[in-house]
């Protein structure tokens, strides 16, 4: 019971407890500008984040999420570039997203290998190196308005990412929580042999989960694209594992079969205001690597001995 408690409420106490600290330190904080600010850097790694959680939901990683935001980023810059509609390269960026990230699915089903980390590791480099060899090594500047309004316009004053990502939480709530496939996937991370005794697809749902990812990547790439005005080759570098943070702060666990959306978003938001924090207090972007690095350490070490508690019950 406590256990669960703690799961359930202890990443929004967190989140609480750093944006106290944060109020403490620095009288920025709290201000309007800069809250907006942390909403808008963290949409991306909450879009991640989404994606990410179905993947280790399933008790599985996925590596290639930055690099494909990387790819799909430069892929919609080129397509605008080249007279390409905003209406038609938007889902063309997220399509390409799904099909990168479906192959990682099948790659890790159809050719049985033992772990994501495989394939995915392998994409993580393949898409980088297409996203520089396409573009150059050069950032795809100068965009049209309507992308750009994906990742710095607003709706009624509040910023479009927030939206996108409210959106996106609402979908992957209501498809998780009441839906078959979403049911399956929970069940695929707590005992795949079981899921498979009954009846539960789970290589399709596999495919399915990774091709989600890599749309959520997708949707992160035009977001970030059209907020940085840019489609640059070596966006996204690091994001996987801003991600991975995201959702095991969150509650999710590397074991499977546990994960929330609402988790996923509040560790996306203690990301964002950590980063916000260390730079309102002038920490160096090397410590803040450090730092960070420390906080996935950590993260991941609370899930183990969460894991080795449930266990030991």
């Amino acid at each position: 019971m406590i256990a669960a408690t703690l799961r359930r409420f202890g990443p929004l106490a967190g989140l609480a407890a750093l944006c106290l600290a944060a109020s403490l330190l620095s009288e920025h904080f709290l201000s309007v500008d800069n809250l907006l600010n942390v909403f808008r850097q963290s949409a991306v790694n909450a879009l991640l984040g989404l994606g990410q959680l179905l993947v280790i939901v399933t008790a599985g990683i996925d590596l290639s999420v930055g690099s494909v935001l990387g790819l799909c980023a430069v892929l919609a810059a080129m397509m605008l570039k080249a007279g390409v509609p905003v209406w038609l390269a938007v889902p063309l960026a997220l399509a390409a997203g799904v099909a990168l990230g479906a192959v990682n699915g099948l790659l890790y089903t159809r050719l049985k290998l033992p772990h994501p980390f495989i394939p995915t590791l392998g994409m993580m480099n393949v898409a980088r190196g297409l996203a520089l060899v396409i573009s150059g090594g050069f950032p795809i500047s100068e965009l049209p308005a309507p992308f750009r309004w994906w990742g710095a316009g607003t709706l009624l004053h509040v910023p479009a990412p927030v939206i996108v990502v409210v959106v996106f939480c609402v979908i992957f709530h209501l498809f998780l929580s009441h839906t078959t496939p979403g049911r399956d996937i929970y069940a695929i991370g707590g005992n795949r042999q079981a899921a498979r005794l009954a009846g539960v697809p789970v290589d399709r749902r596999l495919v399915m989960v990774y091709g989600v990812s890599g749309g959520m990547a997708g949707a992160g790439a035009v977001v970030l694209a059209g907020r940085m005005n840019s489609g640059f080759p070596l966006a996204g570098m690091g994001a996987e594992l801003d991600s991975i943070a995201a959702v095991i702060i969150g509650g999710a666990s590397f074991f499977g079969g546990t994960g929330t959306v609402q988790g996923t978003l509040v560790g996306a938001l203690i990301m964002g205001v950590l980063r916000n924090g260390l730079n309102l207090l002038n920490v160096s972007a090397y410590w803040q690597t450090i730092i960070i690095g420390v906080v996935i350490v950590a993260a991941v070490w609370v899930d183990v001995l969460r894991h080795r508690a449930a266990a030991a019950r």
